[in-house]
């Protein structure tokens, strides 16, 4: 069997350590002779695995005190309703980076006034737009990745309001100062483990603050006093949280996977500005770390087929561009070694040969 390199943007590739780990777990957690996906999230065992996950995420991220980090259903695209509902009173400032920000912003506005401070729609989100904070609002939001279009905001901004951040497809690839945010929420399914759980990492005394009723279990105050446990939580997806997390603790934490994660970007871009058959499609100061796109140049217009049926040959996998845009996309997550945007690197080498 040829090895597959998964350049898939999510569900993506995981730690092969935590795979192994949760396959030992469905037959055997923590030998109890029960597997996992069986136990009762109320046993002793299951309370160990939570903490643990939790100090994980606190360690990696140097989270401050006041901050309390929760496991929950839904993904992101229900903490685009959640956020605005626990802290939206009057208006908030949302900036305008491309198809999931566009999502939390519809969002938002069932709760209050939303103001788009800046957005990139009009260069086809290829570029992050310059913008301005107000500081009249109840928060500034910002999703930090663009993953269909290939764009990140890498440094954390200076905001003279309480900031929330989308990271969804970048959490744990780089240090991020959480001092500088309210909230910070995202899918787990990139860097942090498998689809069915979001993570939400934030500040306790910015809750209660609106004037409206809030539902308990759409209450962050409700999941902080039950240790992200009011209903039955996501056993198998936490639990494999937890094994990412400590394999990334393991070879050396945020910053040596940052170390790594800028290895495989300047691999890849290097070779797209070199090889005349390729070109990138975000703006050069605004590129992705995280989700590498680019297209064949017009001069090969016609022959995306035929490089994908190169990278068959090579074992890549995932390489196609979201279906809203085309091209191709190359998804650099943190389980993602070097050798396999090698490998991509080698292939298109090899298309430049043949064409």
């Amino acid at each position: 069997m040829i090895m597959k390199h998964n350049f898939n943007a999510g569900p993506s590739i995981l730690p092969q350590q935590a795979i192994d780990a949760t396959i030992d777990a469905l037959r055997d957690f923590n030998n109890s002779g029960l597997s996992i996906a069986e136990i009762s999230h109320r046993s002793a065992g299951w309370d160990e695995a939570m903490d643990e996950c939790s100090v994980l995420w606190k360690d990696l991220l140097s989270i401050p005190d006041g901050y309390e980090v929760l496991f929950l259903h839904g993904g992101a695209s229900q903490q685009f309703l959640m956020a605005p509902y626990n802290l939206l009173q009057t208006r908030a400032a949302y900036l305008d980076t491309g198809v999931w920000a566009t999502k939390a912003i519809e969002a938002a506005r069932y709760y209050g006034e939303v103001q788009v401070i800046a957005s990139g729609k009009d260069s086809n989100y290829s570029v992050i737009p310059e913008y301005a904070i107000p500081a009249d609002v109840d928060y500034f939001h910002f999703t930090s990745n663009n993953t269909i279009f290939g764009t990140e905001i890498l440094a954390d901004p200076d905001s003279p309001v309480n900031m929330v951040s989308d990271m969804s497809s970048d959490i744990l690839s780089r240090p991020v100062n959480v001092s500088r945010y309210a909230m910070i929420y995202g899918g787990a399914q990139k860097n942090a483990g498998t689809a069915g759980l979001a993570f939400v990492i934030i500040k306790k005394d910015i809750l209660g603050k609106v004037s409206r009723d809030i539902p308990k279990f759409f209450d962050y105050r409700t999941h902080i006093k039950d240790k992200s446990m009011y209903n039955t939580p996501p056993v198998i997806p936490i639990f494999m949280m937890k094994e990412t997390l400590k394999w990334l603790k393991g070879i050396g934490g945020v910053a040596e996977i940052n170390r790594r994660n800028q290895a495989k970007a300047d691999c890849l871009y290097g070779e797209i500005d070199r090889n005349p058959v390729f070109r990138g499609t975000a703006a050069v100061k605004n590129r992705s770390r995280m989700n590498v796109c680019f297209v064949l140049d017009e001069k090969y217009a016609g022959k995306e087929n035929d490089f994908m049926e190169l990278t068959k040959k090579y074992g890549i996998t995932g390489i196609k561009g979201h279906r809203s845009v085309g091209g191709f996309r190359a998804s650099l997550y943190n389980a993602l070694p070097l050798t396999s945007v090698e490998v991509l690197v080698d292939c298109m080498k090899e298309f430049e040969k043949m064409v």
